[in-house]
């Protein structure tokens, strides 16, 4: 499945480039979760500078290609850049992917390994907090080992982005890039069953960071939900990878041809979802949100982007219960301002969330908030949980929102990280 937006030309890139003002005070840094130094990439590139370009993206970015690719861009860099209020703001997260790619084709730097000179640390999970986490630590010196659970790496990146948005040839080339830096991966390792907290320490490391994400599906609560017909969000785009992969049949996802599909949510998840669902083959698909379109969390690119592949969008649609035939799901049943509908369908996906796995209750020492988010320290090591050594970051700790986002958090986790270690070291040492 191709890409929905080409690639920038050699060309067209420059002439992007060549737009960046260069401001004194750049809001377009300002409004990056990562604080991308983004005027001085914009003029790396516009000279036709492209190594320097990725040098100044990679000292801040672990991910730049997937960043370019999937960051709500008209929500931080692009929709603080001043030329937007002339709505013609630099696309800077095309440039991005540009500058990435660029360099990946061609090899423009050559990546050596690292000296390890520092601890060794442990990042269970391989979604954009673990990768940040695990990239900024291994530049830093450390000997870091990434465990997954699953088979393949990249959470949600793999499994939860359709192809159209982020293929995963793209995620695997990131990876092997701090794989070359000295990140060693290590997948079919389920935490908690495989490896504890006990085990790694037993085994030298001296920090843990957990960056699992929250992969636990949200339940509406309605009458109906769970019967067969409801699909579950994340799981449906899991199965669609697989399928594109060859590893399951296509009767095993749960959309098939013709299915007419209401979508419950209006998240950037709940996007991916509808779409993904028309290219699957359902004739018929719908969104249905308990709000108006102002209180849509879904980026306005993603939105446009359903709207052109035809997914209708009904708003101010409260899920009352879902209709069944028997066992089996044949209507969405909503409150609207009009009074109550039932709008007949053969599937319906869940997409109003996720939270973390109930499994992490069981370790002894954590804090979690109302909703089993973990909760963490700022101050004196950014990340830090109850638990001497163990750190937690991204949305296994400030809920589910976007791929930089946990990118940041996982950042500013491995500064925790090797504060504490430094910390703790030295104080043994001296």
């Amino acid at each position: 499945m191709e890409e929905e937006i080409p690639s920038y030309t050699l060309a067209e890139a420059i002439s992007e480039a060549k737009r960046c003002l260069k401001c004194k005070v750049p809001q377009c840094r300002t409004g990056c979760p990562i604080e991308n130094d983004i005027p001085a990439f914009n003029n790396a590139l516009s000279q036709g500078n492209i190594g320097e370009a990725y040098s100044i993206i990679s000292l801040r970015s672990n991910l730049p290609a997937v960043c370019g690719r999937v960051c709500p861009h008209e929500n931080q860099c692009e929709g603080h850049c001043v030329m937007n209020r002339m709505k013609k703001p630099i696309q800077i997260g095309r440039i991005e992917r540009f500058v990435a790619d660029f360099e990946a084709d061609f090899q423009l730097t050559k990546i050596k390994k690292v000296l390890k000179t520092q601890g060794k640390v442990a990042v269970i999970g391989s979604g954009p907090a673990g990768i940040a986490c695990a990239g900024d630590l291994v530049k830093k010196g450390y000997e870091v080992v990434v465990f997954e659970r699953d088979s393949d790496l990249g959470g949600v990146l793999l499994y939860g982005i359709p192809e159209f948005r982020l293929p995963k040839v793209i995620v695997r080339r990131e990876l092997a890039r701090l794989q070359t830096l000295g990140v060693t991966f290590k997948t079919d390792v389920t935490f908690g069953k495989d490896i504890t907290l006990e085990s790694l320490k037993s085994e030298g490391f001296d920090a843990v960071f957990m960056g699992i994400g929250a992969g636990v599906p949200k339940k509406i609560g309605v009458p109906g939900e769970g019967a067969s017909g409801s699909v579950d969000a994340l799981d449906f785009l899991h199965k669609v990878r697989e399928y594109e992969e060859g590893k399951l049949e296509r009767r095993a996802v749960p959309i098939a041809e013709g299915d007419t599909v209401v979508v419950i949510g209006a998240g950037n998840v709940a996007m991916d979802a509808c779409r993904s669902a028309v290219r699957m083959g359902a004739k018929h698909v719908m969104v249905c949100y308990r709000r108006t379109i102002e209180f849509m969390k879904a980026s306005r690119a993603e939105y446009d982007g359903a709207v052109s592949d035809g997914v209708e969008f009904k708003w101010e649609h409260v899920p009352v219960a879902y209709e069944l035939r028997g066992d089996t799901v044949c209507g969405f049943r909503s409150k609207t301002p009009d009074g109550e509908y039932v709008i007949p369908v053969t599937k319906i996906i869940a997409a109003i969330g996720s939270g973390p796995a109930e499994e992490l209750s069981g370790i002894a020492g954590l804090s979690f908030d109302d909703g089993g988010y973990i909760q963490t320290q700022t101050e004196p090591y950014y990340g830090a949980t109850g638990v001497e050594g163990l750190f937690a970051a991204g949305d296994v700790v400030h809920h589910p929102k976007t791929v930089v986002m946990a990118m940041r958090e996982g950042k500013k986790a491995a500064g925790g990280i090797d504060a504490y270690y430094q910390a703790t070291h030295n104080s043994v040492t001296e």
